[in-house]
């Protein structure tokens, strides 16, 4: 049984498609501060999200709200300058919206970036954790893009996540992350959703990393299922742009402006790393899906 979407999907990805010759095979999602990925695409064409059928609008700062078509290394992609949040009023299936007009368009692997607080001590401000797998805490109250009847076109009704984040990608990451000499701030660690726009407290940060977390933030989850259950093999990397704050007697407090700054400063080794990693995709063979 289709979900109240399915058409809504089609006609969008009927639409750019009409639009562009370009059959993108991988799609990229920018985080806050990490619009300037998109930069790296040659042969660009730019649809803002206002003018694409039933696409959401982005509406916080630090998201350009459009979508950037383009060659990197020889491939065509997709990528996203701006995403979408349940702080921002949507429905759980609305943030994972393009996730599934990407799969209609012919996407076949998804590279996602966020910006996240840090609660594991070992990370500094600037750091990047490629993410092994998440906690979604919206999701223990079925918040969850998959709710609802399953859309049968995209996959299964109960999808396996114990390989949400595709070993061999990561594998591939941590190759040119060596290549690239980035070792001394690349780590590979545990994402936490929260649902926000507030930021956390004390009390939930030391809970969360008590779970097993390494970083927490309010994105990247929901796509991420939605494009698991759709086939789609997915990498995601955090940007650690805050220390979630741990300890009462701190004067520090968590803020957008930390987040954008620190997007900008790291901007530049961030396009190097998924610009190499575009490259070599096909030296990664997943297992079949």
């Amino acid at each position: 049984m289709d979900d109240k979407f399915d058409d809504e999907y089609q006609a969008s990805a009927d639409w750019l498609m009409s639009k562009t010759s370009c059959r993108p095979t991988v799609g990229i999602v920018c985080g806050s501060g990490l619009g300037g990925l998109a930069k790296i695409l040659e042969e660009r064409q730019i649809f803002k999200y206002a003018d694409i059928p039933n696409f959401p609008q982005s509406t916080v700062q630090g998201h350009a709200g459009q979508l950037v078509f383009g060659t990197l290394k020889g491939k065509a992609c997709v990528c996203m300058q701006g995403r979408f949040h349940l702080y921002e009023g949507y429905p759980v299936q609305k943030v994972a919206f393009p996730m599934r007009v990407f799969k209609l368009m012919g996407v076949e692997t998804v590279i996602m970036t966020n910006a996240a607080g840090s609660l594991n001590q070992d990370y500094k401000v600037g750091d990047v954790m490629i993410i092994k797998d998440h906690i979604n805490m919206p999701g223990f109250a079925a918040v969850n893009p998959l709710v609802g009847p399953n859309n049968d076109r995209f996959g299964v009704r109960f999808p396996c996540m114990s390989d949400a984040y595709d070993r061999e990608l990561r594998k591939l990451a941590h190759e040119v992350v060596a290549e690239l000499d980035f070792g001394d701030f690349v780590h590979e660690g545990v994402y936490c959703l929260i649902g926000g726009p507030s930021f956390e407290t004390i009390a939930e940060c030391r809970m969360i990393r008590q779970l097993g977390a390494d970083a927490l933030g309010m994105s990247t989850v929901h796509e991420v299922i939605a494009v698991r259950h759709a086939g789609m093999r997915c990498l995601a990397m955090s940007l650690i742009s805050n220390r979630a704050v741990m300890d009462y007697e701190s004067e520090a407090k968590a803020n957008h402006e930390e987040v954008l700054e620190t997007g900008c400063q790291r901007t530049a080794q961030l396009e190097q790393l998924v610009s190499t990693l575009v490259g070599r995709l096909e030296l990664c063979h997943n297992k079949s899906l």
